[in-house]
Order: structure tokens, then sequence, then C-alpha cells
């Protein structure tokens, strides 16, 4: 059998349909962001970068690059496996209990990723829980969704923020089954936030365990970095917050936070952590004095919403069409994945801004967006170049504008 035949013509069809995804070549700069280097056929050229999920830029701030030159002199550069082959290192050690703090928990526990840390614990508790359920938002993400299949339970979909429609389902389930609600605080593709508190009151109504994902949301919400659920006051009635230290905070990694005994329960029963390599000590190094900082400085997330807000002011007189939500995060909707990616072209080369295209199946097919995530780092200067060179290439494309 021709293999490869089978794999040439899967792409082929990707690319007539304008979702073949094409990676740009980028170096970063550190203490330059949002500039960095675009390596092409011209050769270097430097670019403003608008669609990092290094949300605060905290991935080149003198603490947490310091922190991390510091660990890798003192400790080298990996952690020599697993945790249980190698055991915990004190970074380790001091990222989780700053975790657990952040988020108001008895404990915490590292992943390598937060693809990961959704996919074992979301397995882990819907194979292990006799008689578990879990119920899921329509929108979360695939990390979610790979977890409870792996986990082979029951399981729902309950309509995207929609709790009267998760109230019935889980009414459907009856009383003695062990149910587990899993949701997001905001949802990264349209920006939307969750109604935390009414899901937490029909979750403790119908006596549920709640997960929430808050990975696009660790850093940049409440007064220190918690996620939309500190800003709610609301850590203490959900069972399991997880998150991220990739975007937000800058490093890497993935983690969960809960009761002691849940923390446990999935430390003790989750291949995902069992048998992967922890994070290097240097990653956890970093990741502890980032968190250290957002937990004390307000600065960053406050110049942030200055520019969401400034930008999304220009987009609006300008026509272009963007979704309203109420995060940092602002969807420019271009609905076409060919276009989508000409105009993603056209800015790199001709504007010296990157922002990659989202397309099918991140998106549903025409639904095709830029996804712009203004940061603290990004000057007015920045955000009036940018607006121009949208307003342009509308023209240029035919777009319809936006009515005001």
């Amino acid at each position: 059998m021709d293999f490869d035949a089978i794999f040439r013509s899967q792409l082929d069809t990707l690319r007539e349909e304008g979702n073949y995804r094409i990676f740009a070549d980028m170096e970063r700069r550190c203490g330059a962001f949002p500039k960095a280097d675009n390596h092409c056929e011209a050769g270097r050229r430097e670019v403003t970068v608008w669609c990092s999920n290094d949300y605060l830029g905290m991935g080149q701030h003198p603490k947490v690059v310091n922190a991390m030159i510091e660990a890798v002199r003192a400790h080298g550069t990996g952690a020599g496996g697993t945790r249980n082959i190698s055991g915990n290192t004190v970074q380790h050690r001091m990222l989780e209990a700053e975790l657990a703090d952040l988020h108001g928990k008895e404990a915490a526990l590292l992943f390598t990723s937060g693809y990961v840390s959704n996919w074992a614990a979301l397995g882990t508790l819907g194979s292990r829980i006799p008689g578990a359920v879990i119920l899921s938002d329509a929108l979360n993400h695939a990390s979610m969704i790979e977890g409870i299949r792996h986990a082979r339970c029951d399981k729902a979909i309950w309509k995207h923020n929609d709790v009267e429609d998760l109230d019935r389902k889980l009414a459907a389930w009856g009383p003695d089954r062990a149910k587990i609600v899993a949701f997001e605080s905001v949802y990264s593709m349209d920006g939307d936030i969750a109604p935390i508190a009414e899901i937490v009151e029909v979750a403790e109504k119908h006596g549920a365990m709640t997960y929430i994902d808050e990975v696009h949301a660790v850093g940049m919400y409440g007064p220190r970095g918690g996620g939309v659920a500190e800003e709610l006051g609301l850590m203490d009635r959900i069972t399991l917050i997880e998150g991220t230290l990739g975007k937000a905070f800058g490093c890497m990694g993935g983690y969960i936070t809960g009761s002691a005994p849940l923390v446990d329960f999935v430390r003790s029963f989750a291949s995902g952590f069992i048998f992967s390599t922890a994070l290097p000590p240097a990653v956890a190094a970093a990741a502890t004095a980032s968190i250290r900082h957002l937990k004390e400085s307000g600065f960053e997330r406050a110049r942030q919403k200055r520019q969401v807000a400034k930008l999304r002011a220009s987009l609006d007189r300008a026509g272009i069409p963007h979704l309203p939500n109420p995060s940092h995060i602002i969807p420019v909707m271009i609905k076409d994945p060919v276009k989508c990616r000409e105009i993603s072209n056209i800015l790199m080369d001709r504007f010296g801004i990157y922002v990659q295209p989202i397309n099918y199946p991140t998106v549903p097919k025409g639904t095709e967006r830029l996804r712009i995530t203004p940061g603290p780092l990004h000057s007015d200067a920045d955000i009036d170049h940018l607006v121009g060179a949208l307003a342009e290439l509308w023209k240029h494309c035919a777009l319809s504008r936006a009515v005001a």
C-alpha cells in the first residue's frame, strides 16, 4: 500500500479548502516583545506580534528570565526523568505551593502542558470515580474532549454557556450518579466568558463536582491573577481549577489545584503524570517567579486592559468587524479561509504585522478569523499601524464593514 499517497491526498484536500497550516519562522528577541524577527526568503525582517498567548509579555520579564538562568546554572537543564523516578525537586514543590496559594486550594500538581493536565485529570476522574458522568460544555477545548474520551465513562454535552440546559441534563442523570461539570472560564476563540456563578449554583444543586479550565484567564484576571473565578470570589466553591504556565505566566506546563485528597488521587492514578518526564527545574523556577510577580503587580493587567479597549474602539471607528466579548481576546472576523490566509500573508509581507489566521478545524467553517491579543507592551503607535493596515486590506479584499 502506498501510504505516502494517502498522506498527500488528504494534505492536498486541506490546501484546496484553504485550511492547510503554514507556520511562520519566528525568532523572539529577549526584551523586545512584541517585536520579533521573521525569517523569510528575503532574509530576516522585524515584525510586530499580535497573536501571542504570552498575553502579558512575562516570557521576557527580567525576573522570570533571571530565575531561569540562575536555576540552570545551579541545577542544569533537565529534570532527569519522571518525578516517580527522579523524585521531586525543590523547584517543583515550591511552584506547586505557589499555585495552590494562588487558587486558595490545599494542593496543586504540575504537568508538562495544559493539554496534558486536562487530558490526564479528566481521564482519571472519569475512569476511576464509580458511576461517573461528565457533563461537558459544547465548546470545551480539544484537551478536555480527549480527556473525557480517555475516561470512557458516560458523558453529556450541554449547550455552550446555557445554564438551563446544564440543569436539565444534570437532572436527567439522577442523584445516585457522580457528576462532573467541565467547562472553561474564557473561551479562547470567541473570547466569551462562562456564567461561572450560575454554573456553580446549578452544580451544587445537583451535588456535582465542578471542573474549570482557566488557562486563558490565569495571570490575567483577579487581584492576584488567579483567574475569573478569583475575580468573582468563587474559587472556594469550585472543586478543581486547572490552568497553564504557558500563556500569561510566560513559561510552559500545566497544572491542577484542589483538595489534598483530589490532587493526590490524580497524582497516584493519572498515567499522563506518572509516565511523563517532569518539567525542567529551571522552567519551574521561572514560572514561580512569574506567578509571584503577578500576584503583587497589577500594572501588566491594567495596561493590557487599556490597550484592549483602545484597539476595540479603533476597530469600531474603522468599521472592522470583531466579536464583542468581555475578555482580552479580539476575534476579527473574515469568514473565508482563503481570504483569511491572504490577509495574514499581506499583513506580514507589507506591514510587518504577524497575526496567524484561525481556520477550520480550530473554528467552524465560515467563522474564519484573525485572533488578536493586545498586550501591555503594544504601543499606541502599534495599534494605529495595525488598524490602518486592516482598514486598507478590508477595502482591497472587498470585505464588508461593520455598521456603527
